[in-house]
């Protein structure tokens, strides 16, 4: 693994871009697929809301896979979806999924250390969120001590499903040379997080907002925003792949399935 440039994380987004500018109509219907059967996993009582997180490594693997499709000629087709459920390390990939939960349940309980629980009961729906909460409490200030506490497992998750599916290591050596790789790594993810939040999340919302300003509808600000965002992450889950390929190579020919 070569220590990479800053620029490098810039590189990646643009290359996310280009490999969504190839298929594009292709690569949002997996996307949307991957929508609905998250939001089909959530009707089920109790472990449907913990089912999705599990199984985000497994449907991760479906957007690595599709990238390679593109970068070789292939089409993309919806039975790309459940292709982490074909991988012979399945299993292994649940595991995964099941500590990104953990971490998950770890970060977010930390974050009552700083606003005695009230962003820990917003997310298990013990609360309403409204403004007056928000005001009222440190929710902001406890949220981002959450995603502090996150990092280290963000870090060692990155690069461990395609780790673990691609290169047959196991979870432990996976989550291992995933946080090594993104610490050594560090600048360039730093400019590829910037550049995400910058595209992704605040130029939408300027674009939008002065849309619906120019035309004085907050109707048509709202219909512009939510379009914008989903096109942007579906690019942006495209740029997951060459974090990978930059850093650990190309993905193994042929494709396990």
């Amino acid at each position: 693994m070569e220590k990479l440039p800053a620029s490098t994380g810039w590189l990646w987004v643009k290359e996310g871009f280009a490999l969504f500018r190839k298929q594009p109509a292709e690569l949002s219907t997996l996307f949307f697929g991957y929508m609905f059967l998250m939001l089909a996993l959530g009707i089920i009582p109790v472990i449907g809301q913990l089912l999705p997180l599990i199984l985000v490594p497994l449907f991760s693997m479906t957007f690595m896979h599709a990238c390679v499709h593109i970068e070789t000629g292939k089409r993309v087709y919806p039975n790309l979806l459940l292709v982490g459920f074909r991988s012979p390390a399945v299993r292994n990939l649940v595991k995964l999924g099941t500590l990104y939960l953990v971490a998950a349940i770890i970060a977010v309980g930390a974050s009552s250390l700083i606003d005695g629980g009230v962003f820990w009961q917003a997310i298990t729906g013990q609360i309403a969120l409204d403004t007056e909460t928000v005001r009222d409490s440190n929710m902001t200030l406890a949220m981002l001590f959450s995603a502090a506490v996150y990092t280290p497992a963000a870090m060692a998750f990155w690069y461990a499903a395609p780790l673990i599916a691609w290169q047959n290591m196991s979870v432990g050596k996976a989550i291992f040379y995933s946080f090594f790789a993104v610490r050594r790594a560090g600048k360039a993810f730093l400019v590829y997080g910037l550049a995400w939040v910058t595209i992704g999340m605040i130029l939408p919302v300027i674009v939008s907002s002065l849309i619906g300003m120019l035309l004085n509808s907050s109707t048509a600000s709202i219909f512009l925003l939510l379009p914008m965002s989903l096109v942007l992450t579906v690019i942006m889950y495209c740029s997951f792949y060459p974090t990978y390929t930059h850093l650990f190579g190309p993905a193994p020919e042929p494709l396990p399935s």
